[in-house]
């Protein structure tokens, strides 16, 4: 053989053996999220909850969480990572690798942020993949005892009768629970206080003790003290009655066309692979499902919300929306 053949196929063999690498590579790199997903998951999940521990998100994330350790084998650990209105959580997970092992509990926050936060960070819907739907929580406006009001006609014609003699207590500037105050006030035509707390139940406080006049709240936090007399309960802010305060009637009855309320679901970096989203939204759909869990929720006033991950996508979307009109009718933005 010449020295030129040998060279020649020196040559064809490297540039087999560089088309065999590439080739590996290539699917490697294709091939990475399916090998992921048929193994998945083979170590703990984070289970980030962007809100101090103890209250409602709290409860909900661990009951999932006990499910899902169960069923796949690996513990799913809630993180609690607070601050910034959930943006601090949300960005953490945004942030983490998209293989499944960090994940977020999403809320309402997420929605009302698009548009009442002009300085955000980053783009929720295009970071973070829908993963599942978990519950929705009706809010509820409650009033001090003293407050000579019994439905929520009542309490209109009391503010406009009073203008500025109202205070309204929150459980932050830009929550669900102020918003929904900003929205009434606006859909009533009439004027209040706004008081933001560093949570409900400092809030909730302030208004059993009669120095703030009424607050819309979360009905998990607050039906135990509408039943023991504590607080006095006018209207949910849901279309329908909420099963754990059936005598309450719907603001909605009153101020035609107000509705608004609480959601939580689960959510995923953007890229996590499609097999274990699937994965994940059949078991946590399955645990929804559970009648121990299915009654857990409702003694939290919560209502199961199932349906696939485009499902839980599409009423993101339509959630977003919505707080974006609230946003825009109330004029209430993060300055």
């Amino acid at each position: 053989m010449s020295a030129d053949q040998n060279s020649l196929g020196a040559t064809t063999i490297s540039r087999r053996a560089w088309l065999h690498s590439a080739a590996v590579a290539l699917l490697g790199v294709r091939g990475v999220t399916p090998a992921r997903a048929d193994t998945y998951p083979s170590h703990p999940v984070r289970w980030v909850v962007p809100y101090t521990a103890g209250g409602a998100t709290d409860v909900l994330s661990r009951l999932i969480c006990q499910r899902l350790s169960e069923r796949l084998g690996q513990p799913f650990i809630v993180e609690n990572k607070p601050g910034a209105g959930s943006n601090i959580g949300t960005q953490a997970v945004i942030n983490s690798p998209s293989d499944g092992y960090t994940l977020l509990l999403t809320s309402t926050a997420n929605a009302i942020n698009a548009s009442f936060d002009p300085s955000l960070p980053y783009d929720f819907a295009k970071s973070v993949m829908p993963v599942a739907g978990v519950a929705r929580i009706p809010l509820v406006l409650v009033v001090n005892n003293d407050l000579p009001v019994r439905n929520v006609a009542e309490f209109i014609a009391y503010a406009r009768t009073h203008p500025g003699q109202l205070s309204i207590a929150s459980s932050g500037i830009g929550t669900s629970l102020h918003l929904s105050g900003e929205l009434f006030k606006a859909m009533a035509g009439i004027q209040f206080v706004h008081v933001p707390y560093r949570g409900s139940a400092p809030g909730l406080t302030d208004v059993m003790s009669g120095q703030i006049q009424g607050m819309f709240d979360n009905v998990t936090s607050s039906f135990e003290l509408v039943r023991s007399a504590k607080l006095r309960a006018l209207g949910v802010t849901t279309r329908e009655r909420s099963e754990t305060m059936p005598e309450v009637p719907s603001i909605g009855d009153t101020l035609t066309g107000f509705e608004t309320s609480s959601f939580y679901g689960v959510g995923a970096p953007r890229g996590t692979a499609k097999e274990i989203i699937d994965l994940l939204n059949r078991e946590i759909v399955q645990a929804l499902v559970d009648p121990v869990i299915r009654q857990r929720l409702g003694e939290l006033g919560a209502i199961p919300m199932t349906g696939n991950a485009d499902q839980f996508g599409a009423m993101l979307a339509a959630e977003t929306e919505r707080w974006r009109r609230v946003v825009e009718i109330s004029g209430q933005k993060k300055e």
